[in-house]
Order: structure tokens, then C-alpha cells, then sequence
């Protein structure tokens, strides 16, 4: 199928061939019939890709901000490799189509093949042939209506949503400022709510426009607007204004308090300048809200990602009950869109409708691509006609080229790991799969990979694929890991390596099964050079060490991905198994007991401010602090190990020293981090050419994940935990 993206960093626009979605659980796929051009959002959004780095730099100066600190913390090749990964990310365009359900989703109940269905939501109902979307945010069009005023669903979501917030009623007087498709179609909305509606524009045409659907007066200018309204309302101001421009400037604001009545109400929906006229909002005693959206839920991943259904009693007007009503509406010819729509493209010129608005050369309000035909329904591409299947290659001493296919290919693996493959010899980037077209196509293309794939089972079923890497979500990853051994792969697994006892005892059977495969987890920092360099001055050390190891984690959001108990498991086993593992390979010791405790606010679960201890089977103990509430440009890792008349110290991996006999032996990078992820990727790769044991025994990967299995338990009863191994391997 075909889809827009545009390159935010090269600001460049593209229709590219990528592999279809698949439906996907509460999903539906849909085919496409007409998508709305957003083009106050979608204009704002090329003109910044068209900037150049210093002039995104200048209209973004708070993610500068953020480069800056990652710099003076981590080294300027890693905040610069990191930003370029963000902006090599393609960005999907649109977010208001229509069309016909072409197959749905376990768990999905309400749509059916071959309905016609509204669609919103950035990332789901963009400007593509075939779009999966879930199902709270899609809603059945109504007879009366076509797919292209269907279109129009998100648009009418916002405009309904301003309208909500702004608590009319029959009778008021309101102000809408800014008529461009959002203005047009509150206007209509308001009058249909029997309000007074004034129309403002600094553009007379679409003033005239908003006359004809239903404002009762209209104005292009400030001056003029205080004048009707004075007349219009006996000189007592408005009951509310609806901001729906598309400015940096604070006039709108500052017009709206100024023609507001005693305790009226102002909404901003607009991308306009926020900056409160205090004297006016106080002397008024005035209510400012903005709108978000088209809707309680949008925002919400158990609302747009796992289908949650908000109580009616509750929430009586959501995200997807705004866009149902907004088509009602339009279904009985309270709003109408046609007046609206002044371009009609096909979809495969596209991108002559995008330089028409970025040209400005011709006026214009509602853009609409059309599409027809059908299109190609394939989930596989090939890139590199090249790499078609060959005969499975034997698992170890492979002569040729490991070949390598990719499960997942977000931000780690493109702005971390798949820089860090580049210099190892001797791989073939074969497949990569992930759940979204546009993200393998970009990440095969950039990495030259030979084909990509929205189906992970053509990984599995590629005879040139050896090696599997699973970058998922957490969740995910004991299932995938257990059905890539089960294809006689390797495999390397971001951690951790699983999320339950259950799903642990899952990979351990099958690892068993597969007894010459090569299990690796990423647990890259006992593969840095500083590490193993430290691991050198203790190799000799025969009593028991004590390691330390301080993280300047930083705050995760609440509603981020990682806390949630089953795509992420939260931050204890999620990344807090980096250290246990450290501390393993420092001590050369398996853990046997933990203990942990929380400090500051909040419950245990949210794991922000944690101390942990090991106490490890050779009598060694490690202690992990993992701290939020520190600065961003502190260093984010401190190791500290002593014993047997030593002390070393690793300080963010980009600087070692070792303390001994009263010398010093020091060790730097003084451009970036070394986490070790070119170690672990040449380690495996040397392992699976060779025929070798693992780099990792399998063992350790075990003691690890029960220990933070533990350390959850330790903090949810106050008391210490054994990890007992022996039970786990028992188990069936």
C-alpha cells in the first residue's frame, strides 16, 4: 500500500510504498475513501521540517534544552547520535478519514466487514490507503452521509469539543474567532444550539463564508468586532469566545477577554499565543479553558490502545461520542461541508496539494484526497531483490554472512543499536518486521536491510535470517523469544528477559529444547570497555567486593508505557536488571538474597526512588540506588567497586580509574558513552560464527530476572527474598 511521510529532519514529503498493517486486537483496517488535509497543523508541521537545524533549533528551544544536557552528561557523539535518530524518525501525515472496514481485530465488537466507518487519530487515520485504527476512534457513517463530509470527523471532533467547553446555551452570545474549517464548523454548530454567533477573520471571504452557514454577524477586523458586539449585547459583552485561529500572536486572546461579558468564558483550540491579559481576566473574573482534542479518552492508551469505555454517567461525552454526534449532525443537515471543501486531489498527487499550501498561490480552505482503486494488500516489500531465500545455513560455523532479522525497530534500536552494528563484519541485515508499515520501510531503507514486513513470522520463516533480535515491548518478549528458538534461530533480546515467573519458565523449556541456539540479553554494560577493564583489576581479588551503583534515572510519566504491568512490568524489572546484572559480572557471583526498600512519596509500584541490596552467593554484596529526583545534566551512572586493597570507579562509562597500593590508573572517552552495545552485538556475532558457548550463560539471565522478581516482592512486604533457581528449574 501506499502512505504519505514526511522527513522531519530534511522537511521532505514522500508517497511511499510500505507492507500493510495487520489487524491488530480492538483494531479494525480499513480501507481508505478520503482523508482531510489538516492544513493549519499539517502546513505548520512543513514549514518546520523545512527548517534548517539552527532554525529548528530556534523553534524548539526547549528540546535544545534537552540535547544540551544529554551532551554535557553523556558526550557530544551520543546526544548528537540520538538527536539525529529522532529526527531521521518519519512522521506520518493526517489524522480525519473515512472508508470501509476491510477486516478487524480479535476482541473487536460493533464493526463488521464491509461497513463505512469515520476514523481519527494521529499515527492511525492519516493519509494512506489502508489504515488500522481502533476501534475507539472509529464510528459507523450514517446513511445520509458521504465519505467525503465523513472525513471531516476529526474537524468536527475539535470544533464539537470547543463548543462543549465553552458551556453554551440557547440564547448566548458568542464569539468565534478564526474562520478556517475549525471556525467554519463551530459556526454552524452554535447556530444549530440556538446561539448568536460573530464570526471573526482577517480574511473577508471567509467571513462572508461563515455568514452564509449561520453567523449572524461577521467582521475582518478587531475595531469592528468591539462594535458589533457592543451593539449585539446592549454593551454587556459576549457570553463566550471560541478561539479557532492560527496565530503566535496574543491579540486573539486579548480580544476575547476584551469582548467577553462580566464572568464569560474563553476557549482556545487554536494554535494561538497564550499569554493572560491578568487585569483583563481579573477585572472580569473570566474562565479560560483550552481545548484538548476531540474529546475525553483521545489521550488515553487504555482508551485509544486497549478499548477501555468510559461510563456514559461519567464521561458523557468522549473522544468517539463527539465524532458519532458531529456525523448525526451533519447526517440531519445541521452542518454542512460541502461550502467547505475548496480542493479536491487524488490521492496520488498528493503532493501537489501540499505545495499548493506551502506556496500559498491560490486560497484555499478544506483540502481532500480522494482514493480509489485497490490497493496492493501485501505485508512483505522487498528491498534488495538480492536477498530472496536461499537454503538454511547451518547454526554454527556459518562461513557466510550471519544473516539478521530485526522484530521491533523503535528509537533504541534505531538511534542506538543499529549504529552500534555498523562496523562488526560479517552480518546480513536480511528483514525487518514491526507493527507499523512506514517504520519498517524507513528503518530496512536506511539500514539496508532486504526486505521489511509488518508479519514477525517472516523472520521466523526466513531460512537467511540466523539471528533473530526481538525489540518489542516488554510484554512481548518471553513469546517472541520462545517462538524464534522454537524456528532454530538465535536470538538477542532487549531486556528483560521476561515479565512473570510464568513467562520465564516458558523461555527456560524452550531454551532447553534448543540446546546449540544462542540466547543473548541485552544487558550491555558488562560488555563496556570500562567494565570489562575494571573486571581486569579485580580478576585477582579473591575475598568478597562490595559494588555500588548509582542511577540518576529521571521521572517516566505515569501513564508511560513501561509502568504498565503488562506491556511494560515497570522500571524495577524493566531497566533496574541492567545493574543486577553488572554487579553479577563485577562480583563473578549469582545472587541469592535481596532485599529493597522505597524512599520518599508514592506507592511501591511507581519503583522511582529504590534502594536495593544483593547479597551474592560468594559473600559479595552490591547495592543499587535508583534515584528520579536528580538533574538531568548530572551524569545518569556511577559504579563503584572495592575490595582486596582497591577501589575502582566507573563514572557514566566515560571514564574509569582504578585506586591500588596508593596509584592511580585512569581510563577515558571524552566523546561519548561506552554502555557496550558494539561489545554484546560483536560477542554474540563471534559466538554464533565460531560455534562457541554462549557469551552469557543462561543461568545468569535466570538469577537476574528472579532477582527482579524479589526486589518487587522485597518492596511489596518490607522483608528480604531468596531467589531460588533450583525451583524454576524444576518447574513445568
Amino acid at each position: 500500500m501506499k502512505q504519505i511521510m514526511q522527513s522531519y529532519r530534511k522537511g521532505d514529503l514522500r508517497i511511499v510504498d510500505v507492507p500493510v498493517h495487520e489487524a491488530k486486537p480492538g483494531h479494525v483496517l480499513v480501507k481508505t475513501m478520503a482523508s482531510m488535509v489538516s492544513v493549519g497543523t499539517e502546513k505548520y508541521m512543513l514549514e518546520m521540517g523545512r527548517k534548517s537545524l539552527a532554525g529548528k533549533a530556534m523553534a524548539r528551544p526547549d528540546l535544545v534544552r534537552q540535547v544540551i544536557a544529554k551532551a554535557q552528561a553523556e558526550g557530544i557523539m551520543e546526544a548528537w547520535r540520538q538527536a539525529v535518530g529522532r529526527l531521521d524518525t518519519p512522521v506520518p501525515l493526517g489524522y480525519s478519514s473515512s472508508g470501509v472496514v476491510i477486516d478487524v481485530g480479535a476482541g473487536v465488537e460493533g464493526f463488521a466487514v464491509g461497513d463505512r466507518v469515520a476514523c481519527t487519530g494521529a499515527g492511525f487515520a492519516g493519509h494512506t490507503e489502508v489504515a488500522s485504527v481502533p476501534t475507539n476512534l472509529c464510528v459507523p457513517i450514517p446513511p445520509e452521509v458521504d465519505f467525503d463530509a465523513a472525513a471531516f470527523v476529526a474537524l468536527g471532533g475539535i470544533a464539537l469539543q470547543a463548543v462543549r467547553m465553552a458551556q453554551v446555551s440557547f440564547g448566548e452570545s458568542v464569539v468565534v474567532i478564526g474562520l478556517g474549517l475549525l471556525g467554519q464548523v463551530a459556526v454552524q454548530l452554535l447556530a444549530a444550539a440556538g446561539c448568536h454567533v460573530i464570526g471573526m477573520d482577517l480574511d473577508a471571504e471567509k467571513a462572508a463564508l461563515a455568514e452564509e452557514l449561520g453567523a449572524e454577524a461577521v467582521v475582518s477586523d478587531y475595531a469592528a468586532l468591539s462594535a458589533t458586539v457592543h451593539q449585539m449585547t446592549a454593551g454587556l459583552g459576549v457570553d463566550a469566545v471560541i478561539i479557532l485561529a492560527a496565530t503566535t500572536s496574543n491579540q486573539p486572546l486579548e480580544q476575547a477577554a476584551h469582548n467577553c461579558r462580566e464572568r464569560g468564558r474563553v476557549v482556545a483550540a487554536g494554535l494561538v499565543g497564550l499569554e493572560i491579559p491578568r487585569t483583563l481576566f481579573y477585572d472580569k473574573e473570566l474562565d479560560f479553558v483550552v481545548s484538548r482534542g476531540w474529546g475525553p479518552g483521545l489521550y488515553d492508551p487504555d482508551f485509544t490502545d486497549r478499548g477501555a469505555k468510559y461510563p456514559l454517567a461519567y464521561a458523557r461525552w468522549t473522544a468517539q461520542r463527539n465524532m458519532a454526534e458531529f456525523l448525526a449532525q451533519a447526517a440531519k443537515g445541521a452542518i454542512r461541508v460541502d461550502p467547505l471543501i475548496s480542493h479536491r486531489f487524488p490521492f496520488e498527487q498528493a503532493l501537489d496539494a501540499y505545495q499548493m499550501i506551502a506556496s500559498g498561490e491560490e486560497p484555499y480552505l478544506g483540502v481532500l484526497l480522494t482514493y480509489e482503486g485497490d490497493p496492493v494488500l501485501e505485508r512483505k516489500i522487498v528491498l534488495n531483490e538480492s536477498g530472496g531465500h536461499q537454503a538454511a545455513r547451518p547454526r554454527t560455523g556459518l562461513a557466510k554472512p550471519v544473516g539478521v532479522g530485526f522484530i521491533g525497530a523503535g528509537l533504541f534500536a534505531q538511534g542506538t543499536l543499529l549504529p552500534a552494528m555498523k562496523g562488526i563484519p560479517g552480518l546480513h541485515h536480511v528483514g525487518v518486521a514491526t507493527s507499523s508499515g512506514l517504520s519498517a520501510q524507513h528503518t530496512a531503507k536506511k539500514f539496508g536491510f532486504d526486505y521489511c514486513t509488518t508479519d514477525y513470522q517472516e523472520i521466523l520463516n526466513d531460512p537467511q535470517v540466523d539471528l533473530v533480535f526481538v525489540l518489542t515491548q516488554h510484554g512481548s518478549h518471553s513469546s517472541l523469544v520462545s517462538q524464534s528458538l522454537e524456528a532454530g534461530k538465535h536470538v538477542f533480546v532487549e531486556k528483560p528477559l521476561a515479565l512473570t515467573v510464568e513467562q520465564l519458565k516458558d523461555v527456560y523449556r524452550q531454551v532447553r529444547q534448543a540446546e546449540d541456539a544462542v540466547l543473548m540479553v541485552g544487558f550491555n554494560r558488562r560488555f563496556s570497555s570500562f567494565t570489562v577493564w575494571q573486571k581486569g583489576h579485580f580478576s585477582e581479588v579473591a575475598e568478597p567486593l562490595s559494588v555500588v551503583c548509582t542511577v540518576n534515572a529521571g521521572m517516566v510519566p505515569a501513564d508511560h508505557w513501561v509502568r504498565d504491568p503488562i506491556a511494560g512490568g515497570g522500571r524495577i524489572i524493566g531497566e533496574v536488571c541492567h545493574f543486577v546484572d553488572l554487579i553479577q559480572f563485577l562480583t563473578g557471583s549469582l545472587p541469592v538474597r535481596v532485599f529493597a526498600e522505597t524512599f520518599g512519596a508514592g506507592a511501591y509500584k511507581i519503583c522511582d526512588n529504590v534502594t536495593i541490596t544483593l547479597k551474592m552467593a560468594d559473600g559479595s554484596l552490591g547495592t543499587i540506588n535508583y534515584v528520579s529526583g536528580g538533574d538531568k545534566r548530572h551524569p545518569r551512572e556511577r559504579v563503584e567497586i572495592i575490595g582486596g586493597g582497591g577501589v575502582g570507579v566507573i563514572d557514566n562509562f566515560q571514564a574509569a580509574r582504578i585506586t591500588r597500593g596508593g596509584r592511580v590508573k585512569r581510563k577515558r572517552n571524552w566523546l561519548s558513552v561506552d554502555r557496550g552495545h558494539n561489545g554484546e552485538i560483536r560477542a554474540l556475532v563471534d559466538s554464533i560464527r565460531n560455534g562457541d558457548h554462549p557469551p552469557v550463560a543462561f543461568e545468569e539471565y535466570l538469577c537476574t530476572t528472579l532477582a527482579t522478581f524479589a526486589i518487587e516482592e522485597s518492596l511489596k512486604t518490607g522483608q528480604a527474598v531468596d531467589i531460588d533457581i533450583i525451583s524454576l528449574e524444576g518447574g513445568e
